[in-house]
Formats: C-alpha cells, structure tokens, sequence
C-alpha cells in the first residue's frame, strides 16, 4: 500500500545493512504486532508495534532516515505518515515482510521455529 502524501519504497530497494544486525545510518522499523515479529523478521529492525509508537516515540531517533515495515503496507503507511507528521524522516516499505520474504532478503526468529511471514 501506498500514499501520495508518503515517500515509499518496495523491498529490493531498501539498504542492504538492514539484512545484518550492524549499525545503519537508517532505520528499519517494523511496527506489525509481537506474534507476527516472532514469525520472523529483519535482522537489523527495531521492533515497535503500530499501537505503541505515540507512547513510544521518544525511543526514534529524529536524525535518522526511519524505514517503516509491516506485514504487507498498510500500517506502515499510516506509521510513516504519523512520524512525519511529528517531526521524523520517515519512508514506507511497500509490500511489508511478505515482499522482503519473496525477495529471499534474511529473516530471524526469536524462537527455535523457522521463520514464516507468508
């Protein structure tokens, strides 16, 4: 999903440092709910749920491109359009973890299971 009013990017166009866990001068910022993160996710991503980021976005960094994920693009339209509109550089990943999945780019679990979006 996408907006006009958003920036938007699909999935092979996002930083490659994000398929590691090091140090980017982005962010990847996956707001999809704790059960779905635990299915797999980025390994570089900042896990923040949709419904905690007002209370939580004192944690974002305001100098840092923020690039926000979720399960296919629609929450993360509407994170990136509320962290711009406070103040945060922030970019849609269109096509969510299901598109990151189907590209073959690298996802972790925090369990022993193996990792699954779609």
């Amino acid at each position: 999903m996408t907006s006009p009013e958003i920036p938007s990017v699909p999935v092979d166009e996002l930083p490659a440092e994000f398929d590691d866990a090091g140090t980017t001068p982005a962010m990847l910022l996956d707001v999809r709910e704790d059960d779905e993160w635990q299915l797999g996710h980025a390994p570089g991503a900042v896990h923040i749920p949709m419904a905690d980021i007002p209370a939580r976005a004192e944690e974002l960094d305001y100098d840092r491109e923020i690039y926000v994920i979720c399960r296919q693009g629609g929450r993360s339209v509407q994170v990136a359009r509320y962290l711009t509109h406070i103040g945060f550089d922030a970019v849609n990943v269109s096509g969510g973890m299901v598109a990151w999945q189907q590209a073959g780019r690298p996802l972790t679990t925090e369990g022993d299971h193996e990792a699954k979006i779609y």
